[in-house]
């Protein structure tokens, strides 16, 4: 018996085994029907660095994977950077997510040296990118896969089904890790409805409530039929009629519903039914269905649209004439430095901005198409967005997302004067800030402005800034200008080292930023000069008022003292005076000015001395003036540059 005790124990240890092992594999769910997948149509420049990088990234993803659903990983070391982004959903077992991934792996390894690619099944998310991208949310391309099957009892379950989703989207952006699963018995005692919201957990709250509002209005398109899927940049949402998800998987939403239970919510959409009546509800639902169903998505293309994975898209040249209307005056929004700029709309009714460069150099148009698609490979929520360009015949055409409040300066000293109040005026620089910190610091490449000033700062229907013409000042011959056969600038805004000796680097767009910001806070133009007391410029009377430290003084007269802060304010005369320090090496990165802005500590440290003060005020006017005398003949010196308005 003594003998035979450890092999049976073996036996009953490896039946038990075998029976887990089973039980977990009929049970297991790694969720892989794919809903949409992707892949730059642009390949990385150095294979050997790419696929070292995307190595080394997607192994680091599948290691933290081990002890949660959600991670990110970078290599970003050489010339071929590699950002990537898995997501699983919540409800999956750790095995199942791995699963998941793996296969989410396989398929993606299929766009061999794409720089870009993406991949979603229903139970995970993967992608990566040449440039990082964890804060995107809604992004054009989002769209929606429906099922071809109607529900048993369509207008019963399209009314529970509407709830449920529009209490996801309210709900998920308030929940720690921005995911919920619920689901919700139709009315009548009949079937049963299963939803899902999930968003990205690097991005904000708001950015998660907009991403879900822009899923919520694609899915509803799939009603009422019994299953529909909604994607996008930042978030995922899903429904079913069938469960996808294990009862003990669900989430309490009702605490994130700002008041009130179930029961509460019951009650006034019972009373709010019985009040219209049988008659107003069918016809709400045949209208609402009809109006759903009638403007289709999911043909709109990839999740990402052309400029995040497939590059710039390419337009014809007549697609552009058409859309501007053959480039007429009455389309015109404005002419700078780098061309004409023209309102178009396109067939499908998107309205665009296209730019015709005055471009006429070899160099430059052998080197179009690779600038393109460097610069539609930026993406940042305080950057124009490039979405594409034409190169065929003499002309070279861009297209640009359009931004209908138009540039800053209108509404700094132009017919817009005295209409932004200081938290406008202050997000705006902040945001300029960050689309600054981002072109130097974050890109995998620097990119130097060159021009940065008010008329190349755009604002969009919520006032907030986006940068425009960067990188646009590498398609420039080495020797010559729009403005001066010295230097790519403006006058008023161009840093004396830059303007003078032509020495560039990225304090050259520190110091135009200290520039604009101290335009942003007085409304005035950065080149007029004032006859009352005495003539200044507007840099000379910031740092003449700093030095008596009454420098408040430069605040726009049009804002109501009630409305600001006066430390605030000073602060951030402050820190834009010290951006525009005659030195390069006493300026700040604009990282550190980003931390100076948002910072509630002392920048008593970083202030400049007397002597730093008035040797600028010194040079900056010498320069000024000399370069004023010697451009006077020049029209484009002082013109407004009101690109992509909407006037």
């Amino acid at each position: 018996m003594g003998t035979c005790w450890p092999f049976k124990l073996m036996v009953m240890v490896g039946f038990l085994a075998v029976s887990i092992i089973s039980f977990q594999s009929a049970n297991a769910d790694p969720q892989t029907t794919l809903v949409n997948k992707g892949c730059s149509q642009y390949n990385a420049s150095n294979t050997g660095n790419f696929f070292s990088n995307l190595n080394a990234t997607l192994a680091d993803l599948r290691n933290q994977l081990s002890n949660k659903h959600f991670a990110t990983a970078q290599q970003a070391r050489s010339s071929d950077p590699v950002y990537a982004m898995v997501q699983c959903r919540d409800y999956l077992s750790t095995a199942d997510c791995v699963s998941c991934y793996n296969t989410a792996v396989s398929q993606i390894r299929n766009c061999s040296a794409a720089n870009g690619a993406r991949v979603i099944y229903d139970g995970c998310f993967l992608r990566y990118e040449s440039t990082t991208f964890y804060d995107q949310t809604t992004v054009q391309g989002n769209s929606q896969i429906c099922s071809n099957q109607t529900a048993p009892q369509p207008a019963n379950f399209q009314t529970e089904a509407e709830t449920l989703l529009q209490e996801l989207k309210l709900a998920t952006p308030r929940i720690n890790g921005f995911f919920a699963a619920t689901k919700r018995q139709l009315s009548n005692g009949g079937d049963t409805v299963y939803a899902l919201a999930q968003c990205a957990e690097t991005v904000s709250p708001s950015g998660c409530q907009d991403c879900l509002t822009v899923a919520d209005g694609n899915i509803q398109g799939c009603l009422p039929n019994t299953d529909g899927r909604a994607f996008d940049a930042g978030c995922f949402m899903r429904y079913s009629a069938t469960p996808f998800f294990a009862d003990n998987q669900t989430t309490n939403i009702n605490p994130y519903l700002g008041g009130g239970g179930s029961n509460k919510k019951k009650a006034i959409i019972g009373g709010v039914v019985g009040g219209v009546g049988l008659l107003l509800i069918i016809f709400a639902l045949l209208l609402g269905y009809l109006l759903y169903r009638k403007p289709k998505k999911a043909q709109r293309g990839d999740i990402l649209g052309a400029t995040e994975l497939q590059g710039p898209v390419t337009y014809s040249y007549k697609v552009l004439k058409s859309a501007t209307n053959d480039f007429s005056e009455e389309n015109k929004l404005g002419e700078g430095g780098f061309g004409e700029v023209y309102k178009g709309t396109l067939r499908n009714g998107s309205v665009v901005a296209v730019k015709k460069l005055n471009i006429r150099s070899g160099r430059a148009k052998a080197e179009f198409e690779s600038e393109v698609r460097l610069i539609s490979n930026v993406h940042h929520r305080n950057l124009v967005r490039l979405l594409g360009c034409a190169n065929k015949g003499a002309e070279l055409l861009l297209v640009y997302e359009y931004m209908a409040n138009g540039s800053l300066d209108r509404f700094l000293y132009g017919e817009k004067r005295g209409f932004l109040s200081w938290k406008q005026r202050s997000n705006i620089i902040l945001g300029t800030a960050r689309g600054l910190a981002y072109l130097h610091e974050q890109y995998h490449v620097c990119i130097i402005h060159r021009d940065i000033k008010s008329s190349n700062i755009l604002l969009d229907d919520d006032f907030l800034p986006k940068i425009a013409d960067f990188g646009l000042a590498k398609l420039l011959p080495d020797d010559q200008s729009h403005l001066s056969t010295r230097f790519a600038g403006t006058l008023g805004y161009t840093a004396p080292e830059y303007a003078v000796h032509g020495h560039l680097s990225e304090k050259v767009d520190t110091y135009s930023f200290g520039i604009v910001a101290l335009e942003v806070i007085s409304g005035r133009r950065s080149n007029d000069m004032t006859v009352e007391p005495i003539s200044e410029y507007l840099l000379e009377k910031a740092w003449k008022l700093y030095e008596t430290d009454s420098h408040i003084q430069l605040v726009d007269e049009t804002m109501d003292p009630n409305d600001y802060n006066v430390a605030e304010v000073k602060k951030f005369i402050e820190v834009a005076l010290i951006c525009t320090q005659s030195q390069p090496s006493e300026r700040p990165t604009m990282t550190e000015v980003l931390i100076m802005l948002s910072s509630d500590q002392s920048i008593e440290q970083r202030r400049p001395s007397n002597s730093t003060i008035s040797s600028d005020r010194r040079f900056f006017r010498d320069t000024l003036t000399s370069l004023t005398d010697t451009t006077s003949s020049n029209s484009n010196a002082t013109a407004s540059f009101t690109e992509f308005t909407g006037r």
